[in-house]
C-alpha cells in the first residue's frame, strides 16, 4: 500500500532547486579525463580557486613527498600534481566536492554514515575498476560510487523525519529500504538519484549505474552498473563504513560473470587495499576536522 507521498520525476526536481546547486566543477573535472595534453592546467585551473581542494591536495602531496625522504613544503599545485598524479589529484577534488555538495555535519549521524559509505563505495568502484576484464574509467568509477545513493539525501532533505521511520522500520524487519521507499514516497533513492543525475547532465554511463545499482539488468549498456553494484555489496560485507544498516541480501551472479571477477583466495589482496585505502579515505574526507 502507498504511502501519504507520490513523488514524481517533476516533484523531485522541483525540490532539487532549494537544494545545494550541483557543482559544475564535477563535470569539468571529468573533461579533464579524455584531455591527457591539457589536462594538468585544466585540472589546476579548476580547483586552485578552492582553498580546502588545494589544501588537501598540497597536504596529500607533501606526505608523499615525506614518504619519499623529498624535500617538504611543497606550495604549488602543479608540482604537486606532478609528484601524487592526475587520478590522486582527480580523486582528492571529486571527493572534497560532493562532500561539502551533502553538507555532512557531525550533528546528522544518519547523513554521515551514509556518506562514508558512499566515499567506500566510491573507493571501492575505483579498485574493481582495475581488476575488471571490462574497460572501466576509474575516475567515472569513483564518481558513480559516490553517488549511487544521492537519492536517500533527497529523501532526507523532503522529509528527515518520514525517511527516518523508513530506516527505523528497514533495521527491524527484513524489508530492503528501496522497498520501503517505493512504499511511502511511490518511488526508490535508486530513481530519484538517476533523475537528479540527468538533470545534472551527468554521463549516461553514472545515470544508469544509479538507477540500476540494487538490481542489475542482464542487458545493460554499460559494464558500470554492473560494477557500483558490486561494489556496494562487497563495502557492505566488508563492513566499510561501519553502519549497522549494512547488509547483504543479493550479489548479482551475472554482473560477476560480465565483470569478470572470481572471489578466490587471489582476492584476498583486493579485500585488504579495499579496506586500507576506504578507511583512509574516510579519515582523511569525512573524520574530525575534515570540513576544515
Amino acid at each position: 500500500m502507498m504511502g501519504p507521498f507520490q513523488v514524481s520525476r517533476e516533484q523531485v526536481l522541483e525540490h532539487s532547486r532549494s537544494m545545494r546547486s550541483f557543482p559544475r566543477i564535477i563535470a569539468e573535472i571529468l573533461a579533464t579525463i579524455d584531455d591527457p595534453d591539457g589536462s594538468v592546467k585544466t585540472l589546476a585551473l579548476c580547483i586552485e580557486h578552492d582553498p580546502i581542494i588545494t589544501a588537501r591536495v598540497l597536504s596529500a602531496a607533501n606526505r608523499a613527498s615525506e614518504r619519499g625522504r623529498r624535500e617538504s613544503g611543497l606550495l604549488d599545485i602543479y608540482a604537486a600534481t606532478s609528484l601524487i598524479g592526475m587520478s590522486r589529484v582527480r580523486e582528492i577534488a571529486l571527493i572534497s566536492t560532493l562532500n561539502g555538495f551533502v553538507d555532512v555535519n557531525d550533528q546528522n549521524l544518519r547523513a554521515r554514515r551514509l556518506w562514508q559509505h558512499c566515499v567506500s563505495v566510491g573507493v571501492c568502484s575505483q579498485e574493481l575498476a582495475l581488476n575488471i576484464t571490462s574497460a572501466v574509467c576509474t575516475d567515472t568509477a569513483l564518481v558513480a560510487g559516490l553517488l549511487h545513493d544521492i537519492g536517500q539525501f533527497w529523501f532526507h532533505s523532503f522529509d528527515a523525519a518520514a525517511y527516518q521511520a523508513c530506516w527505523s522500520e528497514a533495521r527491524r524487519s527484513a524489508i530492503p529500504i528501496e522497498e520501503l521507499e517505493r512504499a511511502h514516497f511511490g518511488a526508490d533513492h535508486s530513481s530519484v538519484g538517476a533523475w537528479l543525475a540527468q538533470d545534472w547532465e551527468l554521463p549516461a554511463e553514472i545515470c544508469a549505474a544509479i538507477q540500476g545499482h540494487h538490481v542489475p539488468g542482464c542487458a545493460n549498456l554499460s559494464p558500470l552498473v554492473d560494477l557500483v553494484h558490486v561494489a556496494e555489496v562487497l563495502s557492505n560485507a566488508l563492513n566499510l563504513s561501519g553502519g549497522d544498516e549494512n547488509r547483504v541480501r543479493f550479489l548479482s551472479s551475472a554482473s560477476c560473470e560480465r565483470l569478470g571477477l572470481v572471489w578466490d583466495a587471489s582476492a584476498q589482496a583486493l579485500f585488504g587495499r579495499i579496506e586500507a585505502r576506504s578507511q583512509q579515505a574516510n579519515q582523511f574526507f569525512c573524520g574530525p576536522g575534515a570540513q576544515d
